[in-house]
C-alpha cells in the first residue's frame, strides 16, 4: 500500500510539459511522404499524432480510472528525444536519397531502444526496397546492419535469410552508378551526424560525398557477412549503443534558419492544462482513504485483543463488585425463594457438608420472574451471606462487533472467578446472550454461546463457582444451556402477595418519616400486583411528593397520588380542554364507573377522574381486594361489560353519531379478552380447545372462532346498554360530579349516585390556596 501510495504523490508532483515555438515545421507531426507511409509518431503506442499544425504535447493525457491508480506505465522517451526524432524523420521524409540523413534517424531511433523504434526501422527498409529499390541506402552496409539487428532483436530471426537474399537480389539488379559511392561504415565520416544535434543538409550527389568507388567497393562486406556479425552480437548496432537522451537542436536558431549549436539552450514553458490537479486529488484521496480504512481496522482489532485502549470500568469488569452486603434480611416477600437458596449459601461455606454422602450440588440456578421482583437481590443477597466474591456480568456485555469477543470475555470471566473461588457468577438478561440457536444464524453469533456452555459444562464438582442467571422470557433460552448439569434448578421469583407486599413497603418506609394515619395493609390492599420495585417506586414518589410541600411527614394522602400517578399517570392540569369535550369524557368514564358498580365479578372501583393522565383524557381505576390467582367465566365477562360501558355511554348520550374515537383501547381491551376466552380459555361452544397462533387453522375454523368472538362482543354490548338505560339518572349526576370536581373516588362516587352533597369545589379551591400560603 505504501509503494502506492508514493508513487501516486509524485505523480500528483510532476507537471505537464508542452514544447511552444513558433515553426510548426518543426515541433509539429510532419505528414509523412506516399513512399513512406509510416512514421515514429504512429509506431509508438503511447504517443498519438494529432492533425497538423498543432503543437506537441509530451505529457500524454490519461483518462482517471480506479485501475490507473495502481498500474505501472513502462518507461517512455524524454520530450526531448521525441522531438529530435520527429526532426530527423521530417528530414529524411525531404530527402528520402540522403544517406546520412536516413542514418541518423536510424541511430536515433535505436537510442531509444524500444520494440515500437525497431518496428519502424524495419517498415522504412521495406518500404524502400518495395517501392524505391535504386536508393543509395540500399547499398549502405551499416544500414543492411542496423536492419538486421532490429529483426533480430524483434524476435524475427527467421526472416534473417530471406533479407539476405532479397537485399542480393536488389543490389545485382541496381547497381551503384560509378560516380556514386557506396556510403559504407568507413566512408560515413564525410558527413558526420551527431546524436542529438542538427546536421547540415548536404544533397545528394554533392562532391563532399563522393570518393572512388574501386576504393569503396574493395572494402564493402557482403550480405552474409553482416548478417553472420549481428547473429553472433559482435556486431549489433542496438547491443552496442547506449540509451541516451539526446539534446534537441536551439528552438529559436532553426526558427532563424541557423544550425543550433550542442549545447545551446531549449525554450520550454511549463504549462499547467485546466483542472489537471483533480484527477491528482481523486487518486490520493481514494489512495489514503483505502490505506486509512486497512490500518483503522487492524489497529481496533488489536487495541481490542491486546486491552491497550480500554478504560477503567471495562479492565475491572471481571472484579467482585464491590457495595453494600446484602442479606436474606434485606428481601421481602420472596420467602420460598429464599429457603430454595439457603442450600447454595451452605454449599459455598461448606462444600464438603453435600459430597460427604455423595450429593452433588447444583452448578447453576436460573431465576424467572416478572421484571422488579427482585432477582439481583437475591443473588447479591447469597453473596452477602456466604461471603464469598460477587462477579456481576449483563448478557450484553459479551456481544461485541468483533468476532471472538464475546467468547472471549466469556473466558475472561469464568478465570477470573476460579481465581477467588468460592465465588458467585450472576449474569442479569442471559437470554441476550444465550437464546435460542438456529439455522439462520451467523457462526460467529454461537461462538459466545458455545463458550459459555463449555465453561459451564467443564466445571469440576469441587469446584466452589456458582452460576446464577436472570431472566424474563426463560422460553427463548436455548435448550443446551437450561438443560440439567448446566443449569439444575429452575426458581421462579413471583409478584409478591399482600403479605409481601406489607413487608416490603415496611423495609422501604424505614427511612421515612410517615404519619400516624398510613397504614401498610391498607396500601398493600390498593397495590395489588405491584413489584418490589413499584412498591419502592412508590414510597420513594410519596416523599418527594412531601418534601415538595413542605409538609413534616409523609401521610396517606401523598401515597395515594403516588399510587395513582403509577397506575394512570401524570395529570395534565395544563392540557386545555373546552367544557363540551369534558363533558363526553365524564359521560364515557362515568359509564365505566357504573358499570364497574353494578356488574357482578367486576373489579372494585377504586377512583374515576375525567382529567388527562398520559396519553388518555380520562381514566377508571379499578383495584382488587386481594391477590387473584385464577379468573373464572363472569369475571371476564365483567372485564368485557366494564371496557364497553364509556362507548354505550356515549352512545345512550350522544346518539349512534356521536360516539367518538376516544373508546378505541377500550374495544381492543374487550376484543382480546374474548378472543382469549374462545381461543386458550375454551369458553365458547367450540370447547376446550386451544388455537396457538402459530398453527395454520382451516377457513371454517378461523370464522367459527370470529362468530363467537363476535357474539361474546354483542352480547355484552347488549348487557351493558340494558344497565346504562336503567341507570340513566345515575349517569347525569355523576357525569355532572365529574366536571365540577374532576376526579372522585369510591366512596364519593356512592354518594354521588344516591343524590347526597360531597365538597363544593369552592372549599376545594380554598383548601388548595391555603397549602400554597402555608408553603
Amino acid at each position: 500500500m505504501l509503494p502506492c501510495l508514493c508513487s501516486s504523490l509524485r505523480a500528483s508532483a510532476r507537471p505537464s510539459l508542452a514544447l511552444r515555438t513558433t515553426p510548426a515545421s518543426i515541433y509539429s507531426w510532419p505528414r509523412p511522404l506516399s513512399t513512406h507511409p509510416t512514421g515514429f509518431h504512429s509506431q509508438l503506442s503511447i504517443l498519438r499524432p494529432p492533425p497538423p499544425r498543432i503543437p506537441l504535447t509530451l505529457l500524454t493525457v490519461r483518462n482517471f480510472t480506479l485501475g490507473s491508480i495502481f498500474s505501472r506505465k513502462p518507461t517512455l522517451p524524454s520530450p526531448t528525444v521525441v522531438a529530435n526524432i520527429t526532426r530527423l524523420e521530417a528530414e529524411a521524409n525531404v530527402y528520402p536519397h540522403d544517406v546520412p540523413k536516413q542514418m541518423a534517424l536510424f541511430e536515433a531511433l535505436l537510442d531509444t531502444k524500444l520494440k515500437a523504434s525497431y518496428e519502424l526501422i524495419m517498415n522504412r527498409w521495406e518500404k524502400m526496397c518495395e517501392f524505391d529499390p535504386s536508393s543509395p541506402l540500399l547499398h549502405s552496409d551499416e544500414a543492411f546492419r542496423v536492419y538486421i539487428s532490429c529483426l533480430v532483436n524483434t524476435g524475427q530471426q527467421a526472416a534473417v535469410n530471406s533479407a539476405i537474399r532479397r537485399r542480393d537480389s536488389l543490389l545485382s539488379a541496381h547497381p551503384l552508378p560509378a560516380s556514386s559511392k557506396p556510403p559504407s561504415a568507413d566512408t560515413t565520416s564525410d558527413a558526420p551526424v551527431l546524436d542529438g544535434e542538427s546536421a547540415t543538409s548536404v544533397p545528394a550527389g554533392s562532391p563532399a560525398t563522393t570518393t572512388t568507388t574501386a576504393a569503396a567497393a574493395a572494402k564493402a562486406l557482403s550480405s552474409q557477412d553482416i548478417a553472420q556479425g549481428v547473429l553472433s552480437g559482435t556486431n549489433d548496432p542496438a547491443q552496442q549503443r547506449p540509451l541516451k537522451d539526446a539534446s534537441p537542436p536551439n528552438p529559436l536558431a532553426l526558427a532563424s534558419g541557423a544550425a543550433a549549436t550542442a549545447g545551446g539552450p531549449i525554450e520550454v514553458t511549463i504549462v499547467e492544462r485546466k483542472a489537471s490537479w483533480v484527477p491528482r486529488l481523486i487518486r490520493f484521496i481514494v489512495v489514503v482513504a483505502v490505506s486509512s480504512f486497512f490500518f483503522l481496522v487492524i489497529l481496533s482489532v488489536f487495541f481490542e485483543n491486546s486491552g491497550l485502549m480500554k478504560n477503567a470500568p471495562q479492565q475491572a469488569q471481571f472484579e467482585p463488585t464491590p457495595g453494600q452486603t446484602v442479606k436474606f434480611s434485606d428481601v421481602h416477600g420472596v420467602d420460598e425463594v429464599k429457603d430454595e437458596l439457603q442450600d447454595i449459601v451452605l454449599f459455598l461455606k461448606d462444600p464438603s457438608m453435600f459430597a460427604s454422602l455423595g450429593g452433588k450440588l447444583p452448578k447453576g440456578v436460573l431465576l424467572t420472574g416478572a421484571p422488579g421482583t427482585g432477582k439481583t437481590m437475591l443473588a447479591r443477597a447469597v453473596a452477602g451471606e456466604a461471603g464469598v466474591p460477587f462477579f456481576f456480568a449483563s448478557g450484553s456485555d459479551f456481544e461485541e462487533m468483533f468476532v471472538g469477543v464475546g467468547a472471549k470475555r466469556v473466558r475472561e470471566l469464568f478465570a477470573a472467578a476460579r481465581k477467588k473461588e468460592p465465588a458467585i457468577i450472576f449474569i442479569d438478561e442471559i437470554d441476550a446472550v444465550g437464546g435460542k440457536r438456529n439455522n439462520r444464524h451467523q457462526q460467529y453469533l454461537k461462538q459466545t454461546l458455545n463458550q459459555l456452555l463449555t465453561e459451564m459444562d467443564g466445571f469440576k464438582q469441587s469446584e466452589g463457582v456458582i452460576v446464577i442467571a436472570a431472566t424474563n422470557v426463560p422460553e427463548t433460552l436455548d435448550p443446551a444451556l437450561v438443560r440439567p448439569g448446566r443449569f439444575d434448578r429452575h426458581i421462579a421469583v413471583p409478584l409478591p402477595d399482600i403479605r409481601g407486599r406489607v413487608q416490603i413497603l415496611q423495609h422501604h418506609m424505614k427511612n421515612v418519616t410517615t404519619s400516624s394515619d398510613v397504614e401498610t395493609m391498607q396500601l398493600a390492599r390498593g397495590t395489588a400486583g405491584f413489584s418490589g420495585a413499584d412498591l419502592q417506586n412508590m414510597v420513594n414518589q410519596a416523599a418527594v411528593r412531601a418534601a415538595k410541600e413542605k409538609a413534616t411527614e409523609v401521610n396517606l394522602k401523598h401515597f395515594e397520588w403516588a399510587k395513582d400517578r403509577i397506575l394512570m399517570g401524570t395529570e395534565r392540569k395544563s392540557a386545555y380542554i373546552d367544557a363540551k369535550n369534558k363533558l363526553a369524557t365524564a359521560y364515557h368514564e362515568g359509564g365505566h364507573a357504573l358499570v364497574a358498580l353494578y356488574t357482578d365479578g367486576a373489579l372494585p372501583l377504586h377512583k374515576v377522574t375525567c382529567i388527562p393522565r398520559g396519553h388518555a383524557l380520562g381514566y377508571t381505576s379499578m383495584l382488587p381486594e386481594n391477590d387473584r390467582f385464577s379468573v373464572n367465566y363472569q369475571e371476564f365477562l365483567a372485564q368485557i361489560d366494564v371496557s364497553l360501558g364509556g362507548r354505550v355511554a356515549e352512545g345512550l348520550i350522544y346518539g349512534e353519531n356521536g360516539i367518538t374515537s376516544g373508546a378505541s383501547s377500550d374495544i381492543r381491551n374487550a376484543s382480546s379478552t374474548a378472543r382469549h376466552m374462545v381461543k386458550d380459555y375454551g369458553f365458547s361452544k367450540l370447547g376446550p380447545i386451544h388455537y396457538d397462533d402459530t398453527v395454520d387453522l382451516s377457513p371454517r375454523r378461523k370464522d367459527e372462532i370470529e362468530e363467537e368472538v363476535s357474539k361474546i362482543i354483542k352480547a355484552s354490548e347488549d348487557r351493558v346498554t340494558h344497565l346504562l338505560k336503567s341507570k340513566v339518572d345515575e349517569l347525569h349526576l355523576l357525569a355532572q360530579a365529574l366536571v365540577e370536581h374532576e376526579t372522585l373516588d369510591k366512596d364519593e362516587v356512592h354518594r354521588v349516585i344516591k343524590g347526597e352533597p360531597i365538597r363544593n369545589i369552592t372549599e376545594v379551591l380554598e383548601e388548595e390556596l391555603a397549602k400554597s400560603l402555608n408553603s
